[in-house]
């Protein structure tokens, strides 16, 4: 049998699918593979070129095989689909990553250590925290709203109704509603207590990086945004330009152009959504303060006279994600604009 040199690797909870590729790409055997046999087999190959999709796992297997001398590729699932010929089964997939991680022109996913994928679960339990909050007040509001209680919208608003449920004496709530409805509002105070827990933890470790309070000091990025960069974007020198990496995290245009036509329509909302979703907040309220200051950002006030509130939301957002880049890739602190005094003429 002819050396192999690629190892394309469709992985799996138990039953996983290795292919392997001489040189030429000549397929030199298709095999299942159960959980405890990937180690015993990495280690018995000779050091060569391993594909995998950038799925579940994926990070603590590149981990594991690259420390017997392979050469160790993630490659995003969509990158993976053109090349599986037919049906949807292990070993297509599997002759597909072969065949994908040599391509030259492929792009691959940053193996993330350990620590980072901690990073990324701290926020992500902080994320999940936040949206089980969400839920349990949506439901206190619909089932209050049933009995004609009606709370303003916002999150600070929900102390009135939680008072309404706890006080016995109020008579527009029955014994079955109130019994029921203390223990949502039980939950959501439980939950507020537990974000806060997470946040004052990511707070105290976005002053402690170097990168992150260089990163804070941008507007409309505070501690979590700071920590999910550094937890989501191991390196930023992969990306060519800012450009690029505003648009993996989905805020450019996306393009239809054709013959020479360019045509741009909404942006592609690619990449990762918690990241751009926290640009976006963070540029709204960066606007929300232009728009109570008449001196701050002019340029801002002009668009927003010209643009929807939160079509200038995304705009800004991606502002903020090159100038994250630069500040990443370049070093330095984040310098606001100087006014130029009157008379003078820039250079």
């Amino acid at each position: 049998m002819k050396e192999v040199t690629t190892i394309g690797l469709d992985l799996a909870k138990q039953v996983f699918q290795v292919h392997g590729s001489d040189a030429e790409g000549t397929p030199l055997f298709n095999r299942k593979l159960r959980r405890g046999e990937v180690v015993r087999f990495f280690a018995k190959l000779p050091p060569c070129l391993v594909g995998m999709e950038a799925c579940g796992s994926a990070h603590h297997w590149a981990r594991e095989i690259s420390a017997f001398g392979h050469d160790v590729r993630l490659i995003p699932a969509q990158y993976v689909k053109p090349f599986v010929k037919r049906g949807k089964t292990d070993a297509a997939d599997a002759e597909a990553i072969s065949e994908a991680v040599t391509r030259k022109t492929m792009r691959f996913v940053p193996i993330k250590s350990a620590e980072q994928q901690a990073s990324v679960m701290v926020f992500r339990a902080r994320a999940l925290l936040v949206r089980q909050r969400t839920q349990a007040i949506n439901a206190l509001r619909a089932h209050m709203g049933e009995l004609g209680i009606i709370a303003t919208v916002g999150i600070a608003n929900v102390k009135p109704l939680a008072a309404i449920v706890r006080d016995e004496s109020d008579p527009r709530l029955p014994p079955a509603a109130r019994f029921a409805l203390e223990e949502i509002v039980d939950q959501v105070d439980r939950l507020a207590v537990r974000i806060e827990k997470l946040e004052r933890e990511m707070i105290a470790v976005a002053k402690q990086d170097e990168d992150m309070r260089r990163l804070a000091t941008i507007p409309g990025v505070g501690a979590i945004t700071a920590m999910a960069i550094k937890a989501f974007i191991p390196d930023p020198a992969g990306f060519k330009s800012a450009r690029h990496f505003a648009a993996w995290i989905g805020l450019t245009p996306k393009s239809h152009s054709t013959g020479g036509k360019q045509r741009l329509g909404r942006i592609s909302k690619m990449g990762n959504s918690q990241l751009r979703s926290l640009l976006v907040v963070g540029a709204a309220s960066t606007l929300r303060h232009v728009r109570s200051d008449d001196k701050a950002r002019p340029w801002l006030r002009e668009l927003l006279a010209r643009r929807p509130f939160k079509v200038v939301s995304v705009a800004l957002a991606n502002k903020t994600a090159r100038m994250i880049w630069a500040l990443l890739t370049r070093g330095g602190i984040y310098r606001g604009p100087t006014r130029l005094q009157a008379g003078s003429i820039p250079a």
